[in-house]
């Protein structure tokens, strides 16, 4: 029957089946990207080492940058996008895909993201992020393992009320300075991002505005906050505390082997990270103190107590709750993004130094995922119809590491006749999943970017599949197995 219905909508629209080989084709890319990213990394090599043989000044060399970008997972999609809209104007026309383009998808989510994350990586936000998360690891000594408990704990969980994607983005960039900075094991390193992407994903399901896949079926199934919190707030909560307990008492002797070095919670507030260090202390007025030297600089006592005032804080949380309460307009999004520019440049003097790249690679990658996605409906309707509660809810788990969750949840949302145990199954299916992939769940590709510098040959998407499974199962026994036949 599903495999009749299938048939059948490619003979009447053979388009469908050329859009969805084109976006397997993408996944594929995406799971090839740190190869690419290991080619470009010997080439440069090569390049260097000849142009330096022959007594030559070393340039860029065309070909690496090349295998370079084609290593950049936030460009896959993007990119992807170009073969399809040539296979578009070879099939159909090219006014069909300008109007698939202008009206048949809406770019307002790629918009929010970028906002929010490049309010959320403020200096006032993650200052205040961290005094939290810092009353919570001092319960631990403040240890390394400290940190990284409450880091992947409370994060996640503050993601119900500043949204997921600024969730993953005050998370990632804690846990680059307070625990990737350390160089943890690869073993350990690749189960902390899994499990990160894990939490985020079902952390901001306490509220109805948070998450991206409830976000896209809360209106139309009159989902409200009580309902989140009374159906699936607490299943979330238990399964973020459960996951993160069992990877601690797991790594146990790698936190025991990584205790001798604390981080710091200096001046790595104010520098982003190495390659940022100076321009964000130029831009903080210490720029005479960097000429003395990154480790003069970084041990400097009036660094570390650099002081926010509390009325710049409470400011910038005013234009992060504008975003997140204007979420579906990216008209006010842009239109409060500029005012957020214009204070940020009133009040440098107790800010970072912002840097867009890293959020508008996230849009593109997400802008990307919105035009193919919205190709795939043909397919993905049919497959939740036929469907019954338990098959529905690990299949929406499966697909989401294929495809955004939120794409998940609104084809969902299109179905005529949902019942109440069939919605409940394919939202906990669609964030159990979105820890699985980096393209499962939205936020992702922002800790994937803040993060990638710590992983020397790019993220590995095999290896982050196997360190979300352990967490992605506890979380599926957290949302089905303590749940009755209505879903309640």
């Amino acid at each position: 029957m599903l495999a009749e219905t299938l048939r059948a909508r490619v003979a009447e629209e053979p388009f469908n089946l050329v859009a969805t080989i084109i976006f397997v084709l993408a996944i594929v890319h995406t799971f090839l990207a740190p190869m690419f990213l290991r080619l470009a990394h010997r080439f440069e090599k090569k390049h260097r080492q000849a142009l330096e043989e022959k007594g030559r000044k070393v340039k860029a060399s065309v070909k690496v940058q090349v295998f370079h970008f084609l290593g950049e997972v936030e460009t896959v999609f993007g990119l992807w996008v170009i073969p399809l809209l040539i296979a578009w104007m070879l099939v159909r026309d090219w006014s069909s895909a300008r109007s698939y383009l202008v009206n048949g998808v809406s770019f307002t989510e790629p918009i929010f993201v970028v906002v929010i994350m490049a309010i959320a990586a403020s200096r006032p936000v993650l200052r205040l992020a961290e005094m939290i998360m810092a009353g919570l690891a001092r319960l631990g000594g403040s240890s390394t393992a400290a940190w990284w408990f409450s880091i992947l704990t409370a994060g996640p969980l503050l993601g119900s009320l500043i949204t997921e994607p600024a969730a993953m983005t005050i998370c990632a960039l804690l846990l680059g300075r307070k625990f990737y900075v350390l160089r943890p094991p690869p073993s350990l390193a690749y189960a902390t991002l899994g499990l990160l992407f894990v939490n985020v994903s079902i952390g901001g399901t306490l509220t109805h505005f948070a998450a991206p896949p409830v976000l896209m079926v809360a209106g139309k199934w009159g989902w409200t906050t009580i309902h989140m919190l009374s159906l699936f707030g607490w299943r979330a909560a238990l399964g973020i505390f459960l996951s993160t307990a069992v990877y601690f008492l797991w790594f146990r002797r790698e936190f025991k082997s990584m205790a001798s070095v604390s981080p710091d919670s200096g001046a790595d507030l104010l520098c982003r990270d190495a390659n940022h260090c100076e321009a964000d202390l130029r831009s903080a007025g210490f720029r005479s103190l960097w000429l003395r030297g990154p480790q003069a600089t970084l041990k400097h006592s009036g660094l570390r107590q650099e002081p926010i005032p509390t009325w710049v804080t409470v400011t910038t949380l005013v234009f992060l709750g504008w975003t997140i309460f204007n979420s579906h307009y990216s008209a006010l999004i842009l239109g409060g993004f500029l005012f957020y520019l214009g204070f940020v440049q009133a009040t440098k003097h107790c800010q970072s130094a912002m840097s867009l790249l890293p959020p508008l690679r996230v849009g593109f990658f997400l802008a990307g995922l919105v035009v193919h996605g919205g190709l795939q409906g043909w397919w993905i309707e049919p497959v939740l119809r036929s469907l019954g509660r338990l098959p529905l809810f690990f299949s929406a788990t499966v697909l989401t590491a294929f495809n955004d969750n939120a794409a998940i949840t609104f084809l969902a949302s299109q179905v005529p006749d949902f019942s109440e145990t069939l919605k409940y199954a394919v939202v906990a299916g669609a964030v159990t999943g979105g820890g699985l992939t980096v393209i499962a769940n939205a936020p992702n590709p922002a800790g994937q970017s803040i993060l990638s510098k710590y992983f020397p040959d790019g993220i590995s998407a095999p290896s982050l599949l196997f360190g979300a499974l352990a967490p992605t199962i506890i979380v599926a026994l957290c949302f089905m197995l303590m749940s009755d036949q209505s879903g309640k």
